[in-house]
């Protein structure tokens, strides 16, 4: 049997300017981002950053991803777990959360989010 490793970001913190709406794409608004992925291990114990998954590419794939406006959050994740298999191929199941703390919604409280859950 093979071990499954998660390795996760939390709490990805972002000013970032996606939306639907003019004003979302003027003014920006606050994001919070969440991604685990998860990647069969072998048998060996992981000794090297060669062996496993760089979180720090990670961190870049979803740093780049959200500094390119977009409509929508859907697009978002997507773009994100479609990233992260085309630079680890090895990887068998992605989550990505994003979280946009200040809606435009009047009389809303709260926040909205997006996850998207992609198995290889």
């Amino acid at each position: 049997m093979s071990n499954l490793l998660t390795i996760s970001l939390n709490n990805v913190r972002f000013r970032a300017y996606h939306g639907v709406h003019p004003d979302e794409r003027q003014k920006g608004n606050d994001f919070v981002v969440n991604m685990q992925v998860c990647y069969i291990t072998g048998k060996k114990a992981l000794m090297s950053l060669d062996d496993t998954i760089d979180y720090a590419v990670l961190f870049d794939i979803i740093n780049l991803t959200m500094q390119r406006p977009v409509d929508l959050l859907e697009t978002l994740v997507q773009t994100m777990a479609n990233e992260v298999h085309l630079h680890f191929p090895q990887v068998k199941k992605v989550i990505v959360e994003v979280e946009k703390l200040n809606p435009p919604i009047d009389k809303f409280t709260g926040t909205v989010a997006v996850k998207y859950i992609k198995e290889y």
